[in-house]
C-alpha cells in the first residue's frame, strides 16, 4: 500500500503480481497497454495474471464424467488379473477390511479417510449405476462429461474486460509467437487454463517445441497435458516419457502416473513411482501417490506403511494423518486413531468431519465425557445438510450403544430430515421398527434403503430375513442373492440361502 504515485507503472504491476493481487495487476497492465499497445512486458504480465486467477493444478484435478467412464475406448483387458486393476472392486483380498467392518462406497471399495477427486465413487460397472452415482455417493463429480468442469473456469475473463476477451485466440498468428519463447509460455498457459481452448494450446505447443528443436522438456510436458485432456492417453504417455528423459521432474512423473491410472494400469503406475523414489528419495508426492493406489486397490496395510513414510518426511501431511487415523479406527484401534485425529486438531484443522471422527473415537475408546461435546461441536461446524445428517446418524449409533432406543430413533429421524437419501439411516430405522414389531414399516424402510444403496449388503440381508419370517420366501431369496453379491463372505447370508434352498427342495 505504501507506493508513491510516481512509481513506474510496470514495476507497480509486477509488485502486485508478486503479492498475488492479480486483478490490480491486470488493471495496471491494461492501462499500460492502452498507452502503448505493443508493450510486450505488460502484455505478458497481464496474461500471467489472468492465468493465475483461474489456475488449477492439473496434477490433482482428475474427474471423469459418465461420458469418460462409459465411452472409454482405451480398454486394455476386459477381464484383468486380480490385483492389477482398479476397476474391480475388492480386487485384492489381501489386506482389505470386510464390508462388515468398514463401509464401502458405490464401487465396492472401503471408504478412505480423505476425500479426493475419484476416491468416492470409482468406476461404476453399468450405465444405470453411473447415473445413480452422483446422487447416492454425494461426490462432486459432474453427471455429464468432465470437459464441462473446465469450461466453467473461463468465465473470469469477461469480468476483467468489459469489452470482451483480452486475447482473440482465433486471430492469433501462433507461428509468430512460437518463435518468441518467453511470450509463448505465458500465452500457452493463458490459452490452456484461462480460455480452456485445448486444441489451440496444443497447436501452439507443437509449433514451439519444433522451434526449440525438441530440446525443451517444458513444451513436451504441456503437449502431454493437452493430449491427456483430449483423451489421447497413449500419445500423452510418449510425450511425458520423452520429457522425463530430458529432464527428471517429479511433476512429470505424477502426470505420467495419472495417464497409467486412467488406462487402468495401477501396477505400472506403482512401478513408475517406485523408480521415481530411487531418484528422488523420500519425495512426499511420490510416496503419497503409491499409498493412494494401494488404498484404491484395497491393500490397506501397504497403504498405511506408505502413509507412515509420508509422515516421516512431512509430519504435517493432513491426508496421511487422516487416512492412517481412519485405518486404525476401522481395524478396531480407536485409541490410536484418536491420537491421529488429535494431531490434526493441534495442526489447526477445525471442521465438522474432524469433530465427528473425534466423537466416534472417544465413544469407542470409552472416553464418554468427550463424546457428546465433540458431536455438539461437529453439529455447530456443519456446513451443509449432508454433514449435519452424518453427525446425527453417528449420534444415533451412540444412542444404540448405550441402549437408549428412543433417542436412537429420533437421531435417525433427524438424519433423514437433513438428508433424505441416507440409506444407512433407513436401514437402522427399519431395525428399530422391527424391535417394536412394526413389520410393514420396517419392510418399506428396507426397500427404500436397498434401492438407494444397492452396494450395501445390510438392507438386502435384513429384508431377506424379514421376508423369510413373514413367509415370503421368493422375495427373501432374491434379496439374499443381492446381499451375497454385495458381500460374498457374509456367513449369515450363506446360511439363509442354504435354508431357503432346502425349503424350495421340499416343495
Amino acid at each position: 500500500g505504501g507506493m508513491g504515485p510516481d512509481m513506474e507503472p510496470l514495476f507497480q504491476a509486477w509488485s502486485c503480481f508478486r503479492r498475488r493481487k492479480f486483478s490490480q495487476c491486470s488493471a495496471l497492465c491494461s492501462q499500460l497497454l492502452q498507452r502503448a499497445p505493443g508493450e510486450q512486458a505488460a502484455w505478458s504480465l497481464k496474461t500471467r495474471a489472468l492465468t493465475e486467477m483461474v489456475y488449477v493444478d492439473e496434477i490433482e484435478v482428475d474427474q471423469e464424467g459418465i461420458a469418460e467412464m462409459m465411452l472409454d475406448e482405451n480398454a486394455i483387458a476386459q477381464v484383468a488379473r486380480p490385483g492389477t486393476s482398479v476397476k474391480l472392486p475388492g480386487a485384492s483380498q489381501g489386506g482389505g477390511p470386510s464390508p462388515a467392518v468398514r463401509p464401502v462406497t458405490q464401487s465396492g471399495r472401503p471408504i478412505t479417510g480423505f476425500v479426493r477427486p475419484s476416491t468416492q465413487s470409482g468406476r461404476p460397472g453399468t450405465m444405470e449405476q453411473a447415473i445413480k452415482t452422483p446422487r447416492t455417493a454425494h461426490t462432486a463429480r459432474p453427471i455429464t462429461s468432465a470437459s464441462g468442469r473446465y469450461a466453467r473456469l473461463g468465465t473470469a475473463s469477461m469480468l476483467t474486460n468489459p469489452d470482451g476477451p483480452f486475447i482473440n485466440i482465433s486471430r492469433l498468428n501462433l507461428a509468430k509467437y512460437a518463435h518468441k519463447p518467453k511470450l509463448a509460455k505465458a500465452l500457452f498457459e493463458y490459452i490452456f487454463h484461462h480460455e480452456n481452448d485445448v486444441k489451440n494450446a496444443l497447436d501452439l505447443a507443437a509449433l514451439a517445441t519444433e522451434h526449440a528443436q525438441f530440446k525443451d522438456w517444458w513444451w513436451k510436458v504441456q503437449i502431454g497435458k493437452c493430449y491427456y485432456r483430449l483423451g489421447l492417453y497413449r500419445e500423452a504417455e510418449k510425450q511425458f516419457k520423452s520429457a522425463l528423459k530430458q529432464q527428471d521432474m517429479i511433476d512429470t512423473i505424477l502426470y505420467l502416473a495419472k495417464v497409467y491410472l486412467r488406462l487402468d494400469q495401477p501396477v505400472t503406475a506403482l512401478n513408475l513411482f517406485k523408480q521415481g523414489l530411487d531418484r528422488f528419495p523420500g519425495e512426499v508426492a511420490l510416496l503419497c501417490g503409491i499409498a493412494r493406489i494401494y488404498e484404491e486397490m484395497n491393500d490397506i496395510s501397504s497403504a498405511a506403511e506408505y502413509y507412515k513414510d509420508v509422515l516421516k518426511q512431512d509430519n504435517t501431511h493432513v491426508e496421511a494423518i487422516a487416512c492412517i487415523g481412519s485405518n486404525h479406527f476401522y481395524s478396531d484401534q480407536p485409541e490410536i486413531a484418536l491420537r491421529f485425529y488429535r494431531r490434526l486438531l493441534q495442526m489447526g484443522v477445525y471442521n465438522c468431519q474432524l469433530f465427528n471422527n473425534l466423537g466416534l473415537c472417544c465413544f469407542y475408546a470409552q472416553q464418554y465425557d468427550m463424546t457428546l461435546t465433540s458431536f455438539e461441536r461437529a453439529l455447530s461446524l456443519a456446513e451443509n445438510e449432508e454433514e449435519t445428517a452424518d453427525v446425527w446418524y453417528n449420534l444415533g449409533h451412540v444412542a444404540v450403544g448405550i441402549g437408549d432406543l428412543n433417542l436412537a430413533h429420533q437421531c435417525f429421524r433427524l438424519t433423514l430430515v437433513n438428508n433424505n437419501d441416507h440409506a444407512e439411516a433407513y436401514n437402522n430405522l427399519a431395525v428399530l421398527e422391527m424391535r417394536k414389531g412394526h413389520t410393514e414399516q420396517a419392510r418399506a424402510l428396507l426397500q427404500t434403503a436397498s434401492s438407494l444403496a444397492p452396494h450395501m449388503y445390510e438392507p438386502h440381508f435384513n429384508f431377506a430375513t424379514l421376508s423369510e419370517k413373514v413367509g415370503d420366501l421368493q422375495r427373501s431369496y432374491i434379496a439374499a442373492q443381492k446381499s451375497e453379491e454385495a458381500f460374498p463372505g457374509h456367513v449369515d447370508t450363506q446360511q439363509l440361502l442354504k435354508q431357503l434352498k432346502e425349503h424350495f427342495a421340499m416343495l
